[in-house]
């Protein structure tokens, strides 16, 4: 304890700078977390939190009690993030060395900054988007290839359709992240690499790929957190939250919205934030032990 004080007083200018972003996460990322008493209570406005009765495991029995919805809704939000993480990545990628490699420097800042304004997009204006393109009778697509098909009564076309405007919303903004650390690489490492013989395929898979690995491990140990998370607006907005669609649309989140809106059982969205919660956790902390194990330097922790 004396050797942490003295420490602490050591670099008391260090610890004053930092303590507004240390006061801001513990206020707002810590101080709320006694709120996940609520998961263990039948929660009541005129009580309060903790003036609750205690439900013990009921909210997360209420929440296993329909077998069928939960294995769907469960099945649907590991398939959408694998489908979504490992193309994103690979698209993030690919566009990031791309926009590098790209002979017209001008043009391509150009292109980045359109590919980006699609993240600042509400899903609540997407939606409107997506409407114009796969109505029935006004749709887009319909009237240019002479179709009548109804979108939105044909849960299976859902799985693309969604797939399609993730990516186009979040894959310009998500390569920005890779193109800085492109832009960190040594020049001199592309200069040895073209003396030596090697084309633009070998200086990317030789030079470029290599340097990105570091940033891929960190991002997707990073995503697996959110294993059991969803974008909420994606889910619930674009699908116009159709009953018809849940087959393949409903995932967690969407599905606790619904449940907010149809009985306000807080103790219940509780208990369903807690299960995404400690699974996100588990799932982090053994894929960080799986890649401390492979390449130790490329772990968080």
């Amino acid at each position: 304890m004396k050797d942490f004080l003295r420490n602490t007083w050591k670099h008391r200018a260090h610890v004053v700078m930092a303590l507004p972003a240390f006061l801001v996460l513990f206020f707002i990322m810590y101080v709320p977390m006694a709120g996940l008493v609520m998961a263990f209570k039948n929660f009541d406005f005129s009580k309060g939190i903790w003036g609750s009765p205690w439900a013990g495991l009921g909210n997360f029995k209420f929440l296993l009690a329909s077998k069928a919805t939960f294995i769907n809704m469960t099945k649907n939000t590991l398939m959408y993030y694998v489908i979504f993480t490992a193309l994103g990545t690979f698209l993030n990628v690919v566009l990031a060395i791309a926009i590098d490699q790209f002979v017209f420097k001008k043009a391509a800042k150009v292109m980045q900054t359109l590919m980006i304004i699609p993240v600042f997009i509400s899903y609540a204006a997407v939606q409107f988007i997506v409407y114009a393109f796969i109505s029935t009778d006004t749709g887009i697509l319909n009237n240019a290839l002479g179709m009548t098909t109804r979108f939105y009564s044909t849960p299976s076309m859902w799985p693309a359709i969604l797939t399609i405007v993730k990516i186009w919303n979040s894959v310009g903004y998500g390569s920005v992240l890779y193109m800085s650390v492109l832009a960190g690489i040594d020049t001199e490492l592309y200069e040895a690499a073209q003396i030596d013989g090697a084309n633009k395929w070998q200086q990317i898979w030789h030079i470029t790929l290599p340097a990105l690995i570091p940033m891929i491990t960190v991002m997707l140990l990073l995503s697996v957190g959110n294993i059991m998370r969803s974008d909420t607006g994606l889910f619930y907005q674009v699908t116009r939250n159709s009953g018809v669609l849940y087959p393949t649309t409903q995932v967690i989140d969407s599905y606790v919205l619904n449940a907010i809106f149809k009985s306000s059982n807080f103790g219940f969205t509780a208990a369903t934030s807690f299960f995404q919660s400690v699974v996100g956790l588990l799932m982090m902390l053994f894929a960080n032990g799986l890649v401390r194990k492979i390449s130790p330097e490329d772990a968080l922790f």
